[in-house]
């Protein structure tokens, strides 16, 4: 079944992978042929298999012969490996469709972001909607605990957008208010700390190394979503933690 899974993440990878591309564009994400961007030719099926057609056609395209990015296959077995891990941590329940709806609206918004510094109100209503429809399925948090975690995460960047005069993006708001709504409270506060620490140590790495400057952007989603999804698989291990060290 583990195995079953991270192929099932392989293909939802591939379609992801199309979302990411087309989302920012205005593109529709249903509808169409997939392309290869610089050339426009219609792509065969065995040019679109997961991981083997980057790697068979040696990460270029069949017809042109310009280079794919490396996204395509990051993209593929790094859902694999979430849908994977996903399904060791809660087995066959309503809790797995809604935690797997989740990581893929959250890799997607990570990748988005990181190219286009935007997070697209469509991936967001889209979340919005899957936590209407499989949180109620699943049952695993309830109303008030999934509000107030949606509060919360979207509370604080909000504060953080308003203070800091727009450095930081509305998207990032959106998108922490969806994750809050899966995840509920505590475990939205916990994604939370864990994305701004994660951040905050990365845009500092980045000053160090000279890659960024004091002023330039750096996109805030990856981090929502790596907090998010280490709080969906790890959450009550690190607050359980938490309080036999500290609070007993």
């Amino acid at each position: 079944m583990g195995v079953f899974f991270f192929l099932l993440g392989l293909i939802t990878g591939s379609f992801l992978n199309v979302v990411i591309y087309r989302l920012p564009r205005g593109e529709t994400v249903i509808w169409g042929r997939s392309h290869c961007p610089a050339c426009g030719r219609v792509l065969a099926w065995y040019d679109l298999v997961p991981v083997a057609s980057y790697l068979a056609l040696r990460g270029r395209c069949r017809y042109c012969g310009t280079q794919i990015s490396p996204r395509y296959p990051v993209v593929e077995l790094l859902t694999g490996a979430v849908f994977a891990a996903l399904f060791y941590r809660y087995g066959p329940t309503p809790a797995l469709a809604k935690y797997l709806f989740l990581g893929a609206v959250l890799i997607a918004a990570a990748f988005i972001d990181l190219e286009h510094y935007l997070i697209p109100d469509r991936l967001v209503l889209a979340g919005l909607a899957g936590a209407a429809i499989l949180g109620f399925a699943a049952r695993d948090v309830g109303v008030w605990s999934s509000l107030a975690g949606s509060a919360a995460g979207a509370g604080f960047l909000f504060a953080v957008v308003v203070f800091s005069k727009g450095g930081m993006g509305c998207g990032d708001v959106k998108l922490a208010a969806v994750a809050g709504l899966f995840l509920g409270w505590p475990l939205a506060a916990l994604a939370l700390f864990l994305a701004v620490v994660t951040g905050g140590l990365a845009a500092a790495a980045l000053l160090l190394l000279g890659l960024k400057g004091r002023k330039d952007a750096i996109p805030f989603g990856p981090f929502i979503a790596a907090g998010a999804l280490a709080a969906i698989l790890w959450g009550w291990h690190i607050i359980n933690w938490y309080r036999q060290v500290f609070l007993f």
